[in-house]
C-alpha cells in the first residue's frame, strides 16, 4: 500500500470497513482558540496529526471533539484509495455548512490529498482556506494568519530534510499505554500502484538520539508500548556524515551508520518493560539481522507486517515491487526459522490489479495458504492518477471480478485466521492491558506479542499492566483467555 496500513476499503482482522478509518481530536477544557482535527488513512497520518496539534498548541490552540465549536477545522487526508477522497469531500461539505453560519472559521486540508489536489481544492471547488502538505506543518501558524487576512494559505513543498524530530507530539485520543514514534518520512520505492512517493517525497531517516529520547519520555510517562513508523522501516539508515556532522551517536567510541536492526536494539534497551513494534517492513529489505535482533530481545514484539500485494511474480513485477514470489517465500521461511511458528505475520493484498488473470489470482490464494497469515488488509485495486500504473497500464479488470476476487481473499483469510488462532488455544501469553473490552464493561483487552487481541475478565487489573493469560477459546479475530 504505501506501505503503512491504510484502513480504507480494507479488511482488518478479516472485517470489512465500509468507511475510512477516522480519528478526531480529543476534547480539552482549556481556554483559547479551538482546533478540530480529523485524520484518515494510515498510522503515519495519525502520527502527523499529533505533530500538527503540538505545533498549534504553541499558538494557543486547544482541541475540541466538536467541529461545530471549532475556530480551525483540519482534515489530515489520504490519497491511497479513491473512496478516501470521496469521503473527505463529503466531510468538507459538512464543514462548509458550519462556515456559512460562522464565516470566521478556517477550514484546511493537510497531508497526501493536499499535496495531490491543491489547486482543485483551493481554486476550482473553493472548499478550503488552507492547503498544507506533509512537510510544511511548521508553516501552519503563518499560513493561518494569511487566511485570517482573507487570503488562501498554501504550502505543499516537499522536503529532503524535514523529520519533525524536535517536536514532541500531543498524543490524541491516547489510551496512555501505546504510542507511535515516526522514525522516517517519505518513500524511495516506486510501486506502480502507489501515490506516496509523489505526496510524501523522498525517504529520509530521523536521527536516533531523538527517537530514543521520545521513547524514554513515553516510558517515563507511563506508556508501555511504542510502534516505530515508516513507509519502509527496514531501509532506515542514519549516519553522522549524512547529518552534516550533527551530534554523534557513538558505540565503542566510534561513529557508525545506524541501520534499522541497530535502531531496534537501541529502543529495546530503553527499558525491558517497554514493548517495541514496527510498521511497515518491505519484503525486499527485511534482513536476517533484524530477525535475530527481534529474537535477542523479549520486548521486541514477535510480529511482522510484511505486505505481499500479490502471490504472482509477473503481477509483482508489474507492481514494481522489486521481488518475486520466491524471494517473498524465502523471507517468510527465514521468519519462521529464526522467530518460530508463533511469530505473527500479516499482509496487504490487492485484488484485480491490471491484467491479473484467474490463475494469477489463485497464486495469491496459494501464497496465503503457504504463509498462514494471522490477518490481512485486503483491497480491490483502485487506480490513482499520477501513478506509474495509471500511466502504463489499463485498469482492465471489471468491478464485479475485482469484488468477487476480493471476497475469495477475504474468505481465505477468515479460514487462516481461525486456523492460526486455534493453534493458540491452551497456550499462555504475556498480554499488555490496553483498556476495557469494546463488548463488555466486565472484561479487559490487550494484545500479546504477536499482535493478537486477548479478552479476559476484569479482576482488578489496571491498564498498562502485564498479565499472563491462558487462551481458552477464540474467534477468527480474537483470543479469549483467563489470567493465570
Amino acid at each position: 500500500m504505501a506501505n503503512l496500513i491504510a484502513n480504507i476499503d480494507l479488511v482488518e482482522e478479516v472485517k470489512v470497513e465500509e468507511n475510512c478509518a477516522i480519528r478526531v481530536s480529543k476534547e480539552t477544557d482549556a481556554a483559547g482558540k479551538k482546533l478540530y482535527i480529523e485524520s484518515y488513512g494510515c498510522q503515519m497520518n495519525f502520527s502527523d496529526s499529533e505533530i500538527v496539534t503540538s505545533i498549534l498548541a504553541g499558538e494557543g490552540y486547544t482541541t475540541t471533539s466538536s467541529f461545530e465549536n471549532a475556530d480551525l477545522i483540519l482534515l489530515n487526508t489520504c490519497s491511497i484509495r479513491e473512496k478516501a477522497e470521496h469521503t473527505i469531500r463529503n466531510r468538507l461539505g459538512h464543514f462548509n455548512g458550519v462556515k456559512k453560519k460562522r464565516p470566521e472559521v478556517t477550514i484546511g486540508v493537510l497531508g497526501c490529498m493536499a499535496e495531490r489536489l491543491k489547486s482543485k481544492l483551493l481554486e476550482e471547488e473553493k472548499m478550503v482556506d488552507l492547503v498544507v502538505g506533509p512537510d510544511a506543518y511548521r508553516d501552519l501558524p503563518s499560513l493561518i494568519k494569511i487566511t485570517e487576512e482573507g487570503e488562501k494559505g498554501i504550502n505543499t513543498f516537499l522536503s529532503r530534510e524535514e523529520t519533525y524530530a524536535d517536536i514532541s507530539p500531543v498524543r490524541l485520543n491516547s489510551n496512555g499505554v501505546t504510542a507511535f514514534i515516526s522514525i522516517m518520512r517519505g518513500c524511495d520505492n516506486m510501486c506502480s500502484f502507489c501515490v506516496v512517493p509523489f505526496t510524501r517525497g523522498r525517504e529520509r531517516s530521523r536521527d536516533p538520539q531523538s527517537i530514543i529520547r521520545e521513547a524514554t519520555e513515553l516510558f517515563e510517562n507511563g506508556y508501555r508500548e511504542v510502534t516505530l513508523l515508516g513507509q519502509n522501516v527496514d531501509s532506515y539508515k542514519w549516519s553522522e556524515e549524512e547529518e552534516n556532522n550533527k551530534a554523534r551517536l557513538e558505540r565503542n567510541g566510534d561513529s557508525e551508520i545506524i541501520n534499522f536492526a541497530a535502531l531496534l536494539e537501541l529502543v529495546a534497551n530503553v527499558d525491558p518493560n517497554l514493548r517495541v513494534r514496527f510498521s511497515t517492513s518491505h519484503p525486499k529489505d527485511i534482513t536476517d539481522e533484524v530477525l535475530y535482533t527481534m529474537k535477542k530481545h523479549e520486548n521486541i514484539c514477535n510480529y511482522i507486517h510484511l505486505p505481499a500485494q500479490s502471490g504472482n511474480s509477473r503481477v509483482l513485477e508489474m507492481m514494481n515491487r522489486t521481488y518475486d514470489r520466491e524471494w517473498y517465500v524465502n523471507r517468510v521461511d527465514a521468519i519462521r526459522n529464526i522467530l518460530g511458528e508463533d511469530c505473527g505475520i500479516s499482509s496487504d493484498m490487492i485484488a484485480g490489479f491490471c491484467t491479473e488473470s484467474e490463475e494469477e489470482h489463485r497464486d495469491t490464494l496459494s501464497l496465503m495458504d503457504y504463509v498462514q497469515y494471522d490477518f490481512s488488509y485486503m483491497f480491490v485495486y483502485s487506480e490513482r492518477p499520477g501513478t506509474l500504473a495509471a500511466k502504463k497500464y489499463k485498469d482492465d479488470t471489471s468491478p464485479d471480478v475485482k469484488k468477487r476476487r476480493l471476497q475469495e481473499i477475504i474468505n481465505k483469510q477468515q479460514e487462516l485466521s481461525m486456523i492460526r488462532n486455534k493453534r493458540d488455544v491452551g497456550k499462555i501469553f504475556k498480554v499488555l492491558i490496553e483498556g476495557r473490552s469494546k463488548k463488555s464493561v466486565d472484561q479487559l483487552q490487550g494484545r500479546n506479542s504477536a499482535n493478537k487481541v486477548v479478552i479476559f475478565n476484569d479482576n482488578g487489573y489496571e491498564k498498562g499492566q502485564y498479565i499472563n493469560a491462558k487462551i481458552t477459546d477464540c474467534t477468527s479475530a480474537t483470543l479469549l483467555g483467563e489470567v493465570v
